[in-house]
């Protein structure tokens, strides 16, 4: 097949990293693998962070001239199926649904999302635009648990809900973690960009955690970079040089530190699912979370690692204690390894596209013969 792919919060050749970007080009390489070829129809970002009526009108009236422009050109020629990744109220998908319409193809979504909370308010067109692109999708593919219920609610039941977990890319997993390795300071790993908003918090409260531990052996390595760097690092001031700060790293630089490390911590605050979770899982770390209900859906609490309450510092401070013991913590990591690459693993990813291809193109023949 050849599918026209569109990621209107992100396109995956953004110059920024972040978890969006990753698994863009993750459900790119899995439908290559699969054997489509895909063609990234537009880099467009329609992404409203404000709210703004105008900006949401300036964006909309974008989409539409992109939509246009599309319809005109040789790069929709020949389609067999459209694919949006993640469409949500601050960055609907403006642009598939005119298409899939104008050109009669199978439309999927992956990672739909639905806030009611958003129907009012300066979100409301912006929530009304997704909810327009969900009721003309031939399949969606929940690629998080906690969006499933409202999904199903204005979804109607002809639409498959299918449940996408998010999936690691075609590299090599990393090596597991060496047996017999000098024992020391528990080195504890932080990957995330530096954003202020929830990101910000996050990092807030890891340093807090932290503080109050600093009579206990540990070190923290934290890679990421963003416009609240500033803000970050005077947060982790107070603890000296047993924080290092790496900048942004990618590749085989990013996973010598996942080689090289005990424990992933981050509490994320209002993660979608935060694919550094997983990430870290393969390299097999246990990880330290807040429940909130994105990194719930990677952290088994108990299993895979902790998840204490959202917010509660000493709860978290003292999950954090018990897990710089080795025999703690060394179960859950080769239990979160195990699960991270069978259920998250690469393969798993092409299993669940390939089903969903399948399920879009019958629904879009039914929708054929009932018109």
């Amino acid at each position: 097949m050849r599918i026209g792919f569109l990621a209107p919060l992100k396109a995956p050749t953004h110059p920024t990293p972040s978890g969006d970007r990753t698994m863009a080009r993750r459900l790119l390489a899995a439908l290559h693998a699969l054997g489509h070829e895909t063609v990234l129809l537009s880099e467009l970002r329609l992404r409203d962070g404000l709210g703004c009526p105008q900006i949401g009108a300036a964006l909309a009236a974008r989409a539409a001239a992109e939509a246009d422009r599309l319809l005109a050109s040789e790069e929709t020629r020949g389609l067999d199926a459209l694919f949006t990744y993640h469409s949500h109220y601050k960055a609907p998908d403006r642009i598939g649904p005119v298409l899939a319409r104008r050109l009669g193809l199978p439309y999927l979504i992956a990672e739909p999302s639905y806030a009611p909370s958003r129907a009012h308010g300066p979100w409301a067109e912006g929530l009304a635009a997704a909810l327009a692109g969900l009721l003309v999708a031939d399949a969606l593919l929940v690629m998080s648990a906690r969006d499933r219920p409202a999904l199903a609610r204005i979804v109607p039941p002809e639409i498959p809900l299918l449940d996408l977990p998010p999936f690691l890319g075609p590299e090599p997993p990393p090596p597991a973690p060496r047996e017999g390795r000098p024992e020391g300071p528990t080195r504890l790993l932080t990957v995330a960009m530096m954003r202020r908003g929830a990101k910000l918090e996050s990092y807030v409260r890891l340093a807090r955690a932290l503080g109050g531990l600093t009579g206990l052996p540990w070190t923290l390595d934290i890679a990421g970079e963003g416009p609240a760097r500033e803000a970050v690092r005077a947060a982790f001031a107070p603890l000296g040089d047993r924080v290092r700060f790496h900048g942004l790293l990618e590749g085989p630089a990013l996973a010598r530190l996942h080689e090289g490390a005990d424990l992933f911590v981050w509490p994320g605050v209002a993660e979608g699912y935060g694919l550094a979770y997983l990430d870290a899982a393969a390299a097999g770390l246990p990880a330290l979370a807040e429940a909130w209900p994105g990194p719930a859906g990677l952290v088994l609490d108990g299993v895979t690692g902790r998840l204490p309450p959202p917010g509660e510092n000493a709860a978290f401070a003292g999950a954090l204690s018990a897990l710089l013991d080795p025999a703690v913590r060394r179960p859950l990591g080769a239990e979160a390894r195990r699960r991270a690459l069978t259920s998250h693993g690469f393969a798993a990813g092409m299993a669940g596209l390939a089903e969903a291809l399948a399920a879009a193109n019958t629904q879009r023949r039914q929708v054929r013969i009932a018109s």
